[in-house]
């Protein structure tokens, strides 16, 4: 999938308009009718004789991800082997390195393989939706890379090319305007129905479609111009001009036209009516495995598909290594961390308080081992620049003054972590090469700071205040974090700083799916939260330019928006990195978010699992991720 991280409010109505819009409800009240793709320019594409006639075409990779992380692997060295790192306990950096290596081996043939294995996987918080357009949290994406199909994937330096799985072939215009893919003829979706180019172009106009809500997969996906399909499997994308992001801006989700064709038109959210509902329940799908049962709250299962990797009695792709992939809800880690002693699930993202503390008898070793990576993770205090509180950047500069830093990383994060100063990790090459330094606690700095933004203690209650409007106003604010204890310790130790300095802060645990709500809805007032990283800096660009769709707390610059503008025109990798680290720094200054921490990847997995690799997006999100996790066939 293409962004952890991601409308333009103008309608333009298409001459490519398809279907007949609904005029009226089920219960006859009328409503705005429904107009597909009515956010894409008028365009009349030229017939692909005429294009290949005009364009100089230059081709482009399409690749095999499996066969790209075989590659990597024969140059790697093996530091242990298997029965070495199953002995090991993790409480060194070089006794991680040999089980990672140990246990990261792929599997060399079809024999040494469990192919009716299944694994038991933790997921913190449900999913909101199993429609791919809608993607937003971890879960989604983890559900999504798994019955998702795309056209493109990308390796664990995030380098691009186009799927073996499903293109033939790829090639981009000289002058960056144009891309033709041809796909495969063999992609089915879940329903037998063929998987075809027309299902790009229909996704493509959903997507850009006024009415339909979908902020995260919008961004990029509006800077294409048209895409037409020429026939069952030759596409071309026309894109409104060259940019670095075009190949990122094509990897939009991918909904089959069949399913949805119709129903859009009397349900343009694709959520509230009861087609929808059930298709959210049971989707027809496009990748490796279906979706075979769910319980909102408690489990999802999903189960290998044949149709993926068979195609008329013939096997076309890698066989997924798991018959059954089983995601359990648990929003407690230390039940989680039961769960996984216990085998009832066999991986899960450890808290440093699990890693340092809980994670180091022979009730854990028993049955599992643990491992970690680094990853471009960060979390933040996010502040509503809307809300009063919050408008004045002094006031955010003070926010990260008040608070504790070396306690929250210290005792809350047990020292695993470090410190955060902005959206690009140091070892990025975003991030600025003299990058400013991370926030430590300064009551008077804090104080100087609110005092100079008028938040002055007027009355005397003990609380500071300010005249708004003719009123004082007392700065009283919620933060809403998820139901996670060591979110909940952070946001309560911010409560305690602020309370030091006149300011009541109080602590809201939220249900992670209402969380998203709220934070969609710009209904917050301050959160806890956190992002991962996409595979391009232009990802980030929906949470920091005015008015897009994930910039929650509506934070807005004209200069970052105008340096945002830059680095998707920019070709040169030395100018383009300078922009971004620019970037960071205006950020920094302004302070939308309070940065916390960058956390890496600390795991627990069941020792029966082999082929992870780390990368800054974690050990599932890249290239073959998941897929290249398997189990050995029991002896």
């Amino acid at each position: 999938m293409r962004r952890f991280l991601h409308l333009l409010p103008l309608a333009v109505l298409s001459l490519a308009l398809t279907g007949c819009p609904s005029w009226f409800s089920d219960d006859e009240e009328e409503k705005e009718p429904f107009f597909l793709g009515d956010l894409i320019e008028e365009f009349s594409p030229p017939t692909l004789e005429e294009l290949d006639a005009k364009v100089e075409w230059v081709e482009k990779p399409v690749l095999d991800s499996m066969e790209l992380l075989r590659e990597f692997k024969k140059g790697e060295t093996v530091l242990a082997t298997e029965e070495e790192a199953l002995a090991l306990a993790n409480d060194s950096p070089q006794a991680n390195a040999k089980i990672v290596s140990g246990l990261g081996r792929l599997a060399e043939s079809d024999g040494e393989v469990d192919w009716n294995a299944s694994i038991t996987r933790h997921i913190g918080g449900d999913v909101k939706s199993t429609n791919p357009l809608f993607i937003s949290s971890t879960a989604e994406f983890d559900v999504a890379g798994l019955t998702g199909v795309g056209l493109f994937g990308f390796d664990w330096n995030f380098d691009n090319f186009a799927s073996k799985d499903t293109v033939i072939s790829w090639h981009s215009s000289k002058d960056g305007l144009y891309d033709k893919i041809v796909m495969r003829d063999d992609l089915t979706w879940s329903d037998g129905k063929p998987v075809t180019a027309h299902d790009i172009v229909f996704s493509f106009k959903v997507i850009m479609s006024n009415q339909v809500s979908v902020p995260a997969v919008k961004s990029g996906t509006e800077e294409i111009r048209w895409i037409e399909a020429y026939d069952d499997h030759t596409l071309v994308f026309f894109h409104k001009e060259p940019l670095v992001t075009n190949t990122a801006n094509m990897n939009f989700p991918i909904i089959p036209k069949h399913v949805y064709e119709e129903s859009i038109y009397d349900d343009p959210s694709l959520t509230k009516s009861a087609y929808h509902e059930q298709r959210d329940e049971h989707p027809v799908v496009g990748g490796t495995y279906t979706i075979t049962k769910r319980e909102r709250g408690s489990q999802i299962v999903l189960t290998r598909r044949e149709s993926w990797y068979m195609h008329d009695g013939k096997q076309v792709r890698e066989k997924p290594y798991f018959k059954i992939i089983r995601f359990r809800v648990i929003t407690d880690s230390s039940v989680a961390l039961l769960a996984l002693k216990s085998r009832d699930i066999e991986e899960m993202l450890l808290t440093p308080e699990q890693w340092r503390t809980q994670t180091n008898g022979a009730d854990f070793y028993k049955n599992n081992t643990k491992e970690y990576g680094l990853e471009w993770t960060y979390f933040y205090f996010g502040w509503n620049t809307k809300k009063v509180y919050f408008t004045d950047k002094r006031v955010r500069q003070a926010m990260g003054y008040a608070f504790d830093h070396e306690e929250m990383l210290s005792k809350l994060r047990y020292g695993l972590d470090v410190p955060c100063n902005g959206i690009y990790h140091k070892t990025s090459k975003w991030s600025p090469k003299n990058p400013p330094k991370a926030y430590t606690r300064d009551i008077t700095k804090a104080e100087a700071l609110l005092d100079d933004a008028g938040w002055i203690d007027h009355d005397n209650d003990g609380i500071r205040d300010k005249e708004i409007d003719g009123k004082y106003v007392p700065f009283e604010f919620t933060i809403l974090v998820s139901q996670r204890q060591d979110r909940i310790d952070i946001c309560a130790l911010l409560k305690e700083n602020l309370s030091q300095i006149g300011i009541i802060c109080k602590v809201k645990p939220t249900e992670f799916t209402v969380l998203q709500q709220l934070s969609r809805d710009h209904k917050f007032q301050a959160m806890f939260a956190g992002w991962g990283t996409g595979t391009d800096p232009d990802t980030s660009v929906n949470l920091w330019v005015t008015g897009k769709g994930r910039n929650y707390g509506e934070y807005s610059n004209a200069e970052v928006d105008k340096l945002f503008e830059q680095g998707k025109r920019e070709f040169d990798p030395e100018k383009r990195a300078a922009i971004y680290a620019k970037i960071h720094t205006t950020l920094y200054e302004d302070q939308p978010y309070t940065w916390l921490f960058f956390r890496n990847g600390y795991y627990g997995f069941n020792k029966r699992l082999r082929g992870y690799k780390f990368s800054p997006r974690g050990p599932y999100n890249y290239g073959p991720g998941f897929n290249a996790i398997w189990k050995p066939a029991m002896k």
